[in-house]
């Protein structure tokens, strides 16, 4: 039997599938940009690879973590199935963490962590954005049942 209790208006506010897809567009260009530039940075840049050796990572880590970052961008921006951009939201995740951790473990200010966190936030947006367009594309028995 259905409530007739009036819904929450956290519960009855529910955005539409197209400002979803609007959010979930514009934070996953920005956060791939940001990605994909990071990529770049370290795979050609003596100033990204002087800072993996600040933060005591080894050379062939920096090389290894910048071609996940291209597959992972290519995984969030390609149609690859919906599992595979799981993974790839997980990868991106634990990559933001570990480097805020590596940032506060060596002492790092804000001016070296602030791009991890405001890519976190992107990061953010883009993977619960991307939820709701799952959501809203089952059919309604399928979400409460």
């Amino acid at each position: 039997m259905e409530s007739t209790l009036p819904k929450p208006a956290l519960v009855a506010a529910r955005p539409s599938p197209k400002a979803v897809a609007v959010v979930f567009w514009i934070a996953t260009v920005l956060f791939c940009l940001q990605m994909g530039f990071t990529a770049y940075a370290q795979l050609s840049l003596k100033d990204a690879a002087d800072g993996f050796v600040h933060l005591g990572f080894p050379s062939y880590f920096r090389v290894e973590l910048a071609w996940a970052k291209v597959l992972g961008v290519l995984a969030l921006l390609a149609p690859v199935p919906w599992r595979l951009k799981e993974w790839a939201y997980a990868g991106f995740a634990i990559n933001l963490v570990s480097a805020l951790i590596a940032h506060f473990a060596v002492g790092d200010g804000p001016q070296a962590w602030a791009f991890a966190a405001g890519t976190s936030v992107l990061w953010g947006l883009s993977y619960v954005s991307w939820r709701g367009l799952q959501a809203a594309a089952r059919p309604p028995e399928a979400v409460h049942g």
